[in-house]
């Protein structure tokens, strides 16, 4: 062998070893909840996609959430209340007003979105995550909020436009439970809305009394590592009840089309990067679109969705890309998640330390 190809293989065995090395010195660092820097994400961010390295980051995931959540699977549905033209035209939204895909505003009547909500009650999801653009009108959605609450136990998160602490105190009595919002990558750039904006509202909802609810997104391969673990940080400091990771999807006439989509095994890597750093903040782990690789990766929550999306071109998602209550149910069943269990979001239990167990799944799996 020559000297020089010689040398150059004994770099890279030398390099891997202490790639390897590392990434088990943070799987047993997140292991004992502890969470992760920013610095520590973006290495694990960076390994090797399909390397040993990342299956065993994944494998370590999985471990923390099945035995942190105690192998529950949860189901969030998602109900969006009116689709566009929104005129704040975030970049990545296909209700954006200036896209010219809805051109009339679309309000849902109040006997559909109950009859969802029934539905999904019966069906037994963990949650109703209610979503509006930022130009629907605030005590509209309260009003829904109330009506909701009067017909189904199941809670209820708004998911809407930047609040104040008044406006989250009026959610609570309206009957929400949480408040889902994201401070987006590409905040400021693809959106109109600042960093700083966002981050009011965060301290406004734990003010208020109502849940934060959170995902790093809307993820696709022009965001930097480093941008994309600065939000996993951010929502482990600010104790998100939920973190995770949504990829962008590049929609017919999306301006994003020309940059692609992260893949789903990128997703599954971002997914266990984002749970380890997260320790013992959280009490789900969400993932969208649901897919079965975020599953083995420390994701276990799902959003099925029904009205409108910023991710479809069609104003009723349940009739387009949206996935069912059904469909969730199975992937999750198929990946050993337990939908059966009650919700672990919604209740001050202290987090959950049981061994994971997967022999529900082992044994759907074996001959009879």
């Amino acid at each position: 062998m020559p000297l020089v190809l010689g040398n150059l293989l004994a770099t890279e065995r030398r390099l891997i070893i202490q790639m390897e090395k590392k990434t088990n010195e943070l799987i047993k660092k997140a292991l004992d909840m502890a969470s992760l820097s920013r610095d520590e994400a973006v290495f694990l961010l960076e390994l090797p996609l399909c390397s040993e390295a990342v299956y065993s980051v994944m494998s370590a995931a999985n471990t923390l959430s099945r035995s942190s959540f105690g192998n529950k699977g949860e189901r969030h549905l998602h109900i969006g209340l009116n689709a566009g033209p929104c005129p704040y035209n975030c970049r990545f939204c296909s209700l954006a007003k200036n896209l010219g895909f809805f051109t009339t505003e679309i309000v849902f009547p109040e006997q559909q979105v109950l009859q969802w909500a029934i539905d999904a009650q019966a069906e037994g999801a963990d949650g109703l995550n209610i979503m509006t653009t930022g130009s629907f009108a605030f005590e509209k959605l309260l009003e829904t909020g109330r009506m909701l609450k009067n017909h189904v136990s199941v809670p209820l998160v708004a998911n809407t436009r930047d609040i104040s602490v008044k406006e989250g105190q009026a959610l609570v009595d309206a009957g929400f439970s949480g408040f889902y919002h994201a401070v987006r990558l590409g905040e400021g750039r693809d959106t109109p809305f600042s960093r700083e904006k966002r981050l009011e509202t965060i301290s406004a909802i734990n003010e208020s009394g109502l849940l934060w609810m959170n995902c790093i997104e809307p993820v696709g391969p022009e965001h930097s590592k480093k941008e994309i673990a600065d939000l996993m940080v951010l929502a482990y400091e600010n104790k998100a009840v939920y973190s995770g990771i949504m990829r962008r999807i590049n929609f017919p006439g999306s301006p994003f089309e020309r940059f692609g989509m992260i893949n789903e095994m990128e997703l599954a890597r971002m997914e266990a990067v984002s749970r380890l750093v997260m320790a013992d903040a959280c009490r789900a782990h969400c993932t969208h679109e649901p897919n079965s690789a975020a599953l083995l990766a420390g994701g276990n929550l799902f959003f099925p969705e029904k009205g409108s999306s910023p991710r479809d071109r069609e104003a009723e998602t349940g009739s387009g890309r949206g996935a069912s209550m059904t469909r969730c149910v199975a992937l999750l069943d198929e990946m050993g998640w337990d939908v059966s269990l009650p919700s672990n979001v919604f209740d001050a239990r202290p987090i959950k330390n049981a061994r994971p167990n997967c022999a529900r799944a082992l044994k759907s799996s074996l001959p009879a």
